[in-house]
């Protein structure tokens, strides 16, 4: 019954909270309590309060206050740590669904050195994920959090939780922070590798040769001058024969189309799960390719920004 109840009441209050990626901490979103050794300093005050008040003890009172008023500086303190920091969360970068995203968050602080501040998100059972850094004055350090995103897609990130109990650890003071960043997460790559689709040959010229299930290319030429060590077939070399290379550039003589048709598997997750390792597996050896799904064509292009428009393109297909 708690379980639930402490459930509705945390998604209740984050919806009064306004999405934002960059978090000003003031006294308006700052909360405080005591931890249990805070309780447990309390319940020891009074007890020392009740002894010197029944014994007349002037010591007594002179410590009680003593611990009481140090308590209390410990108390703004805490508060005071968190006060004046300013976070700001960098564009996320897209990845795999299932795979961890890393999220930078900056933590700046214009006036003073902050210390012990705690990050971790709102739902991590036990803070499992904390991560503790010192800001310095007027400084900036970076602080990095992972998330795993269950499926691929645009997700919303999680609500984060900022707090510190510096510098005696009798309050915590915390704030919660809902970013308005979104994460793109790709579908998760087909394992293992299936092998390329077989594009047609254009007329006149000879099909083209296909990629071996082992991730290397069928075909050997002559040994050239200038050819990377990693494409020598060594296991020729080593059984007396001529040097001999891996031909990359001829095995394949056109660009490479991958098409919906061709990710032969039933649903639509596993076949952009297929698209997805045969774009990254595509990239990897250099092969110009392109890609259709229906309703979207990417003309075929290789590199970087090619590899991330097309798995951003199958990411967001619907």
């Amino acid at each position: 019954m708690i379980g639930p109840l402490r459930r509705r009441l945390r998604a209740w209050f984050e919806q009064r909270l306004p999405r934002s990626d960059t978090w000003t901490l003031t006294q308006r979103n700052i909360y405080i309590l005591p931890t249990r050794a805070g309780l447990t300093f309390v319940l020891v005050l009074l007890v020392m309060l009740l002894a010197s008040i029944n014994y007349q003890l002037s010591l007594g009172y002179v410590l009680t206050f003593l611990l009481a008023g140090a308590g209390f500086v410990s108390m703004h303190l805490t508060h005071n740590t968190l006060r004046g920091v300013t976070l700001h969360l960098k564009p996320p970068a897209s990845g795999f669904a299932g795979e961890p995203m890393t999220l930078e968050i900056l933590l700046a602080s214009p006036t003073r050195t902050q210390h012990g501040l705690g990050l971790s998100f709102e739902d991590a059972p036990d803070r499992a994920h904390d991560v503790f850094v010192d800001v310095p004055a007027g400084g900036q350090v970076a602080a990095h959090l992972a998330f795993v995103p269950p499926r691929r897609g645009l997700h919303g990130l999680p609500t984060l939780h900022v707090e510190t109990r510096y510098p005696l650890g009798l309050f915590r003071a915390w704030t919660v922070w809902r970013p308005a960043a979104q994460a793109l997460a790709w579908p998760r790559p087909e394992t293992p590798l299936a092998p390329w689709p077989a594009s047609p040959a254009a007329a006149g010229d000879a099909a083209p040769q296909q990629r071996s299930s082992s991730g290397e290319f069928d075909g050997v030429r002559s040994y050239r001058r200038g050819d990377p060590l990693k494409r020598i077939v060594w296991k020729k070399v080593a059984k007396g024969g001529d040097l001999v290379s891996r031909d990359h550039v001829s095995a394949v003589q056109q660009e490479l189309w991958l098409e919906w048709q061709h990710a032969q598997l039933p649903g639509t997750e596993p076949k952009l799960s297929r698209l997805a390792a045969w774009v990254v597996a595509a990239d990897a050896a250099g092969v110009p390719h392109g890609l259709r799904l229906p309703g979207l064509e990417l003309a075929p292009g290789h590199g970087a920004a090619h590899r991330r428009a097309s798995l951003d393109a199958l990411a967001a297909w619907s």
